[in-house]
C-alpha cells in the first residue's frame, strides 16, 4: 500500500466504487443496522513531495453547526479531526484522517475505514437526528 493506484485496487476488489477518479476514490460503507456510509479515500502531498492518503465521511451539511462544538471535539481526537468541505457544492461537516502510506497495509487501512463509518456515522445521527443520508 505505497501508492493510490495499490489502495484503489484493493478497495474497489471489496467495494463498489461510486467515484474512481485519478486522486480521489468514494463507496458506501455498509454498517449494522442497514445503515450506510459515504467513504471518500484520496492521495495528498506535502511541500516536501510526502504522499498521503486522506480518508473522510460527510457528518451533515455545515449550516447551523456551532464551530465551538467541532473545535472541542478536534482537540479531544487522539487522531482524526473535523473539517469543512463541499458536498454537491454545499459546505459539510467531514471527519477526516491523513496516513503516510508508509505505515499502511490492508489490515490497517480496514481498521481505519471501518472505524471512520462507525465513528461517521455516529455523529450524523447527532447533526441529524436519526436519518441516514450520507
Amino acid at each position: 500500500m505505497r501508492h493510490f493506484e495499490a489502495i484503489r485496487s484493493h478497495v474497489g476488489g471489496i467495494h463498489k466504487l461510486r467515484q474512481n477518479e485519478p486522486y480521489i476514490i468514494s463507496f458506501d460503507l455498509e454498517l449494522p443496522d442497514g445503515r450506510h456510509q459515504g467513504i471518500y479515500l484520496a492521495e495528498l502531498e506535502d511541500s516536501d513531495g510526502q504522499r498521503f492518503l486522506r480518508l473522510s465521511t460527510p457528518i451533515g451539511p455545515l449550516s447551523g453547526v456551532d464551530a465551538r462544538r467541532c473545535l472541542r471535539f478536534n482537540w479531544e481526537q487522539r487522531t482524526g479531526y473535523l473539517a469543512e468541505a463541499d458536498l454537491d457544492g454545499s459546505p459539510y461537516l467531514h471527519l477526516c484522517e491523513n496516513r503516510p502510506y508508509d505505515y499502511l497495509d490492508e489490515g490497517e487501512l480496514a481498521r481505519l475505514i471501518e472505524e471512520l463509518g462507525a465513528t461517521g456515522d455516529q455523529l450524523e445521527q447527532v447533526v441529524n437526528g436519526e436519518a441516514d443520508a450520507l
